[in-house]
């Protein structure tokens, strides 16, 4: 199973939803960058489970990563970055049931046939949410590096069940889910890169779009127009360039930054999608894969009614870092 990504900047994600801990190791960041750790924390507290009151899991980890190689004396020394975040808050026993009954919508049953009965599922295992955390870890220091080379990545919500609009009115969709769940839109953007990064057939879009579908949960990846933009003529899509300041630019942004995946200067703009929970309060049908009879499931535990809210600073951290390969 790969759970690495990265040419240049090699990422590797390691750990399970409910094992002692997870992490990440990453190599081939460049030596002498300074951490604000205080920043760096700010950013994890944006993904972090139980500072979200009832639109998001119950459950409370600190998510305080523990970086045990690559940083000393507060910079980076070129060397592997090995990261740790202890899980401190699980409760196995809530999932005693899924070891033989597969929630639908999640990876338990492909897991099951992938791995022969052998992964570990409790909490999701290697496939749930809170592996995104040591991606936000190595994401949060690579928008420090990048930042200071003038480049920018912001990430915000702009659907959640098909509400776009005000905040608040996508929250109160949530608090009255009843034990259901919803998926929603992120909106990145990322400002200050030069023209010509990336290139090739499979360029910087194909790049972010592999790792961008590494989050769970992820269904849909689109830059610039998108699909939209397909419902369009050429005559509505292109984005005429226009010289000035002795630059070149353009003056719509259709393509989102990407032509032939290379940077052409303009803001950088893709879009995920992310279904609904899958593990929800009501009552499902599944199959016992043991004795493969129908039968119906009712999933007990702490989940988030919608990852979206949780996903925002994902989407951050998955683009910084496959810029950080990239550039």
């Amino acid at each position: 199973m790969s759970s690495t990504f990265g040419d240049r900047l090699k990422i590797s994600i390691f750990g399970e939803s409910h094992g002692e801990a997870i992490g990440a190791v990453v190599d081939g960041f460049p030596s002498g960058e300074e951490i604000d750790f205080t920043e760096l924390q700010a950013f994890m507290a944006r993904r972090a489970p139980g500072g979200f009151g009832s639109i998001a899991t119950p459950r409370k980890e600190d998510d305080i990563p523990r970086f045990i190689s690559g940083i000393y004396n507060g910079k980076t020394t070129g060397t592997p970055l090995g990261i740790v975040i202890e899980n401190t808050n699980t409760r196995s026993s809530d999932y005693e049931k899924i070891k033989k009954i597969p929630r639908p919508g999640h990876a338990d049953f492909t897991a099951h046939i992938k791995y022969s009965g052998f992964a570990d599922m409790r909490g999701g295992g290697h496939f749930s949410g809170r592996l995104t955390a040591p991606i936000c870890a190595a994401g949060a220091v690579a928008l420090q590096i990048l930042k200071r080379r003038g480049i920018s990545i912001s990430a915000y919500i702009t659907e959640i069940g098909g509400i776009s609009g005000e905040k608040e009115d996508m929250y109160e969709l949530i608090r009255n889910l009843n034990g259901d769940s919803v998926g929603g839109i992120i909106e990145c953007r990322t400002e200050g890169l030069p023209p010509g990064i990336g290139g090739g057939m499979f360029g910087l879009e194909s790049k972010l779009a592999g790792a961008l579908f590494g989050i769970p949960a992820v269904k849909g990846v689109e830059f610039g127009s998108g699909f939209e933009g397909s419902r369009k003529k050429g005559s509505e899509n292109n984005d005429s360039f226009i010289a000035a300041d002795k630059k070149v630019s353009t003056v719509t942004n259709n393509h989102g930054g990407l032509l032939g995946g290379i940077t052409t200067g303009m803001p950088l703009v893709f879009r995920i999608a992310l279904k609904p929970t899958p593990s929800i309060a009501l009552e499902q049908d599944s199959v016992d894969l043991n004795t493969l009879e129908n039968v119906k499931l009712k999933i007990e535990g702490r989940h988030d009614p919608c990852v979206v809210i949780r996903a925002v600073p994902v989407a951050e951290a998955i683009a910084a870092l496959v810029l950080m390969d990239v550039i």
